[in-house]
């Protein structure tokens, strides 16, 4: 058996038995069925393929006015995606975002080994399948069978009905979105923002396919297409970078340009995330947190007291804290019993044991301490691929004919994050609560390197992986 099929097919089994973990009492469907393309669809797009060309523009330069960005709209339309999700396309977003969550695990894997976590990291699987999954949608074969098994779904034949399907992949992360924002409506209170934005930047003169583009609006619903001159790889790269915070405000982390001269394409996905804590209150003084042996910092930490899923495991030496976000959504806390075991305890959690862990947690009466957090992340999905020996998959020679006709040649991948974590909005500072008032609460209280994740139950997805060495940092 060839290596390629060996690795699709422990791919298969993996999802198969992972549909097991996180679908819980959900009624069983065969991974993948409402993925792809049916019969009418197939049919559609045969004759479709003899019709004109498809119509296409050229980007506006990237200096023209352009809007600043809504968050507050954005998030309207999430909740109103996510009030509207019909039975089936719930069961799309529960096969998504499994695949989402397998797909980010491998890649903060190869985050970690190109060094991208040494000094902490936040990471979106689900902004990094949208990215991959925009590829998929703008490919042709051979690059769409690669990006298709790659995405994790082995395609039985060349024929369509076991094709995916990638409006329905993109809308299905929408609905994911929504259903995370929708966690935030509890008692009237916007606690959860989460924003999307896409930026296309191409060399001038070239040409997008408006489908394409238009495709992408389920995903990201602000897709920004400019044109600039990417000969100067650095010179391009600050021009992008101070674009993007005049138009969404937000001061993201970039990467060292390391494209080549004659890149054609940069495909940047921007992703805002703040959450605040219900029930939780910014203490009144600075709280110490340890860096390591040698490093301690100052930093602003949350206090709060209640009930959460909490568990213990002394094998494994950590613990793993669940705080709700809403019904359905928790932040995930996870603590080494000792600091310089963080990355022995990440090699575990970030894999599917986290889900049996999860299983594991009941409730526990604590008094939890974390600080207050501003993230920010930024990889080229380029460099993982590279990690991952796929250097080719986007390269050069890529198949990219549904988002151009004109060849492009695509450079930066960038993934860029910015998370936020605070304690509810009006809630004034607190003075640490007393040890006596807490005699009957475990204290749990993470001053030294950490590990977190942001899950959402009905779709199963994790939408953010994190790890935290210097809050400061």
């Amino acid at each position: 058996m060839a290596p390629a099929t060996r690795s699709l097919k422990a791919i298969t089994l993996f999802l198969l038995a992972w549909t097991g973990l996180v679908a819980g009492d959900r009624i069983y469907v065969h991974p993948f069925h409402f993925l792809f393309y049916s019969k009418s669809s197939c049919d559609q797009l045969k004759s479709s393929a003899e019709t004109a060309a498809e119509p296409t523009f050229t980007p506006a330069p990237i200096q023209a006015k352009t809007p600043p960005l809504n968050e507050a709209h954005l998030r309207d339309q999430l909740l109103m995606a996510a009030g509207k999700l019909e039975a089936e396309e719930k069961l799309r977003a529960a096969e998504v975002g499994m695949m989402a969550n397998f797909m980010g695990f491998r890649m903060y894997k190869m985050l970690s080994e190109v060094g991208g976590t040494s000094h902490g990291a936040v990471l979106s699987p689900t902004a990094l399948f949208g990215t991959l999954a925009s590829f998929y949608l703008g490919s042709t074969d051979p690059t769409a069978s690669q990006l298709q098994a790659f995405l994790g779904v082995p395609g039985k034949d060349q024929d369509c009905t076991s094709r995916l399907d990638g409006h329905k992949v993109l809308s299905a992360l929408q609905a994911i979105q929504g259903l995370l924002v929708a966690q935030g409506e509890a008692g009237g209170q916007a606690r959860l923002l989460l924003s999307t934005v896409v930026g296309l930047f191409m060399a001038p003169g070239l040409q997008l396919k408006q489908p394409f583009v238009k495709g992408l609006a389920p995903f990201a619903p602000v897709v920004l297409p400019r044109s600039l001159d990417l000969s100067s790889p650095h010179v391009a790269a600050e021009k992008i970078r101070q674009f993007m915070q005049a138009v969404t405000g937000w001061k993201m982390n970039g990467l060292p340009a390391g494209v080549s001269a004659d890149s054609t394409m940069l495909f940047n996905t921007y992703v805002h995330f703040q959450g605040r804590l219900k029930g939780f209150s910014l203490l009144a003084e600075p709280q110490e947190f340890r860096v390591d042996n040698s490093t301690r910092v100052s930093v602003h930490m949350l206090s709060g007291s209640g009930t959460f899923q909490h568990w213990h495991d002394p094998q494994n030496n950590l613990s793993m804290t669940s705080v709700p976000l809403g019904e359905n959504a928790s932040l995930l806390l996870l603590k080494p019993g000792c600091a310089s075991e963080l990355d022995r305890v990440q090699a575990l959690a970030f894999h599917q044991d986290l889900f049996i862990w999860m299983k594991n947690a009941s409730p526990r009466t604590l008094h939890l301490t974390l600080p207050q957090l501003e993230l920010r992340g930024a990889y080229d999905l380029q460099a993982l691929l590279a990690q991952a020996k796929l250097p080719t998959l986007l390269g050069a020679q890529a198949a990219l004919g549904r988002i151009s006709d004109s060849g492009v040649r695509v450079g930066e991948v960038l993934n860029s994050v910015l998370f936020e974590l605070k304690a509810d909005e009006g809630e004034q500072p607190t003075e640490s609560a007393p040890q006596s008032e807490m005699t009957e609460a475990l204290e749990v209280t993470l001053n030294s390197p950490f590990l977190f994740a942001i899950h959402e139950r009905d779709s199963g997805a994790l939408h953010f992986l994190g790890r935290v060495d210097n809050p400061r940092a």
